[in-house]
């Protein structure tokens, strides 16, 4: 059995969103001291990732030429908030976001050149509110989309599937992959709720109509009901859809001690949707589940929550 991977670096910290922001550089700290004093640490491999020379290359493949730039340029001219919410930014936040991007792809690269079967990617910014356009929700560039079309022209891979959990909807992988067949995405999210987007009605358009499939939850859900629409409904799309490669949007801020939602899970919820996510890869994609962070911001919380998602990709 191989190990589980698992992609940090010391300089996604640099990423600084300014005194009392939610997304902060906490996040990753609280996660890196408690692995290593779990007994998950000698179980996991970990990994610093370098910046790649072409990450730019493979970002284009999600974003416009004008995104990329705007990020760039913005950065450069020291402006601080990039959208008229909450993205905000520091000097080194472009050299950082594309640091997170190279995270995911050297994930990709080492699952499928046999190196590994399962890697969790500790990267910020997160990127899941990132559209082709447009920073939006604490995102610069969608770290998952870029990951999956990479797998897509690179390996091969003909199906993906990203399985978003983070509880708030990504509008961004939505937007991206909305015409798109070989992207399967499901969201689970509360709702209504930020951003506005991902009703049961948004089901993708033209070619890509039924590869887009949201779940929206009211506030105060628990384990039982997201353990049931991924029972009931998110296993079975996966098994008809038969993806060749997973991905999960991994944000734990549906912990019912986040204080940026309104939802009731506990860390046990993240294991066991782990466990049946674990089931769908074994059965169509040898095992291979690359999962990002996305958000959870209660570091106790957040450190537990990673922990039970490690646990479950350990054990498989």
């Amino acid at each position: 059995m191989k190990k589980v991977g698992l992609i940090y670096h010391e300089d996604y910290l640099k990423h600084d969103t300014g005194v009392g922001h939610p997304e902060r550089k906490e996040r990753l700290v609280a996660i890196v001291e408690h692995l290593k004093k779990s007994n998950l640490s000698e179980k996991i491999e970990w990994i610093s990732p370098k910046l790649r020379n072409d990450v730019e290359k493979w970002i284009l493949k999600v974003h416009q030429p004008s995104h990329l730039e705007f990020v760039r340029t913005s950065i450069l001219k020291g402006i601080r908030l990039l959208d008229f919410g909450d993205t905000y930014v520091s000097k080194d936040s472009f050299d950082v976001a594309l640091l997170a991007v190279s995270g995911v792809l050297e994930g990709v690269d080492k699952i499928f050149k046999g190196e590994l079967d399962k890697i969790f990617c500790a990267v910020r910014p997160p990127g899941h509110h990132a559209e082709s356009r447009r920073v939006m929700g604490f995102c610069l560039f969608n770290n998952v989309a870029v990951a999956g079309r990479y797998a897509q022209e690179t390996y091969g891979v003909e199906k993906v599937a990203i399985i978003d959990w983070d509880v708030h909807h990504g509008n961004g992988t939505q937007e991206i992959f909305y015409e798109d067949p070989s992207v399967l995405y499901i969201s689970l999210h509360q709702y209504p709720f930020y951003p506005g987007t991902g009703s049961r009605e948004e089901k993708g358009s033209g070619k890509g109509y039924g590869f887009t499939l949201n779940f929206p939850m009211p506030a105060g859900s628990n384990d039982e009901d997201y353990l049931k629409i991924f029972g009931n409904e998110v296993s079975p799309a996966l098994e008809k859809f038969q993806p060749e490669f997973i991905i999960i949007s991994a944000g734990f801020d549906a912990h019912q001690d986040d204080p940026l939602a309104g939802m009731k899970l506990t860390e046990e919820a993240f294991k066991m949707m782990t466990k049946l996510t674990n089931e769908i890869a074994l059965k169509f994609s040898q095992g291979k589940i690359l999962s990002v962070l996305e958000g959870g911001y209660n570091l106790e919380a957040l450190a537990r929550s990673v922990e039970n998602h490690l646990m479950a990709l350990v054990e498989m």
